[in-house]
């Protein structure tokens, strides 16, 4: 829960979009900012800077360059943003999207696409389906994670590989693109239509026998959105009726969202005897002090988890990262497989002309104090996956690899990924139908 803030954890769209669009960016000082008077562009690029003055964590840090001379929001946008000094890192994280598009993923739980997610980041072959929505069109398609992408529109893999995945991101539904994949029943040539189809923020959970007779319940966590709430509830009381007393969660492709989401699923981890303690604190600028916003444990009717196996890449991040700094100083976790993106920054998006715009308001820290991983949370057992297998199938990489810990207590002998510094994996950036977020609603 959160401290003087209302309501549960379960509320219905209406509430969640009011939270999406308008999210309390504090106590005094001015509340939620209102939009823009007028939305002619020297008008919002007079909003977007006093927003940017009163409510950006880096004000006083960041540029303030007058409008004149930028002849759109968007390279207006780029000149306000931190651009790092000797002590912190530039921001490369705040941004804005149109409000539709924002509002039907983080509010709704839908998004336009094909569903379908490669492993692009690492630039190198073969070239693989990673991911697949199960509700998106790739999925119905019956393209499945380990298939071997050979070719997207007539670009082949050798050229795909060199980062530009703009096929994957139709600009309208009614879009195709022709897929020549590689699968288990040989190639196939797919054509994709993009599509509005709803996200499955959970889409695998199951219980793991370990070798000694012990249990471990396994969940794969996507997005913190409000969606996500009921079925990560029923995933832990299925792990309990069936006796799991270890604990492996899935975030190796989990780009963030809500706090308040996070802080449910952490809750569901520790327990009621850490009920009331700290889960996060957000803490805002200079001037704005008052905003500073505790999360606390819920109390959950269970008992609590020993210990947690979290499975982490360059894609875990924000709220995600939050799970793992967030449970350290409160029980024992493990990561493993690679260094997470390290953003232990979020938002508190404002709405105003059409767009939704994320800049980064706070830092989150954890009970111990402890926010400092720009640089990313390094795994505990740094372990390669080669983007196959089914997820939570002990045969599939970075799965297996967490039960050969639980049963041993040791890193299992594994080829551990390149290790990419904190301004390599900002480049990187974001894959399509990837987000990186945390909003604190």
């Amino acid at each position: 829960m959160r401290v003087a803030r209302a309501g549960g954890f379960r509320r219905g769209a209406a509430a969640v979009l009011a939270a999406v669009l308008l999210a309390a960016c504090g106590g005094g000082g001015g509340g939620t900012p209102a939009p823009a008077a007028s939305c002619d562009l020297a008008t919002q690029q007079d909003w977007l800077r006093s927003y940017m003055l009163d409510w950006y964590l880096w004000s006083g840090r960041a540029p303030n360059p007058a409008p004149s001379g930028f002849d759109s929001l968007q390279t207006y946008f780029d000149a306000l943003r931190f651009a790092g000094d000797a002590t912190t890192r530039a921001d490369v994280w705040s941004y804005y999207q149109d409000s539709a598009s924002y509002n039907q993923f983080f509010a709704e739980g839908q998004t336009m696409g094909y569903g379908l997610f490669v492993n692009g980041n690492e630039r190198q072959l073969p070239l693989r389906v990673r991911m697949v929505e199960p509700q998106g069109p790739a999925a119905l398609a019956g393209l499945v994670r380990g298939d071997r992408i050979v070719s997207i529109d007539g670009v082949p893999d050798t050229e795909l590989i060199q980062g530009d995945f703009r096929l994957l991101s139709p600009a309208q539904a009614g879009q195709q693109i022709t897929v020549v994949a590689e699968t288990a029943a040989g190639l196939r040539s797919v054509v994709l239509t993009a599509a509005l189809y709803t996200l499955t923020p959970v889409p695998t959970t199951r219980v793991l026998p370990l070798g000694d007779g012990r249990k471990a319940g396994y969940l794969a966590l996507k997005d913190f959105i409000v969606q996500a709430q009921s079925p990560v509830e029923a995933a832990f009381a299925d792990f309990r009726s069936q006796g799991a007393t270890e604990l492996i969660i899935d975030l190796r492709y989990n780009g963030g969202g809500r706090v308040s989401t996070a802080n449910h699923l952490a809750s569901q981890v520790v327990g009621a005897v850490r009920a009331g303690q700290l889960f996060t604190e957000l803490r805002y600028n200079a001037a704005h002090q008052n905003a500073n916003n505790r999360f606390l444990f819920s109390a959950a009717p269970a008992p609590a988890f020993g210990r947690v196996v979290v499975l982490t890449g360059s894609r875990t991040c924000s709220a995600s990262e939050l799970i793992v700094n967030g449970l350290a100083p409160h029980v024992p976790v493990v990561t493993l497989g690679g260094t997470t993106c390290g953003k232990p920054y979020g938002f508190n998006p404002v709405a105003s002309c059409g767009n939704t715009f994320s800049v980064v308001n706070f830092q989150s820290y954890n009970a111990a104090d402890f926010a400092d991983y720009d640089d990313g949370l390094a795994p505990t057992c740094p372990v390669a996956e080669d983007f196959t297998g089914t997820l939570g199938d002990p045969a599939e990489t970075l799965t297996g690899a967490a039960v050969s810990y639980l049963e041993t207590g040791a890193c299992p002998v594994a080829a551990a990924p390149p290790v990419a510094a904190g301004s390599l994996r900002r480049r990187l950036g974001v894959e399509p139908g990837d987000r990186r977020g945390m909003t604190a609603d």
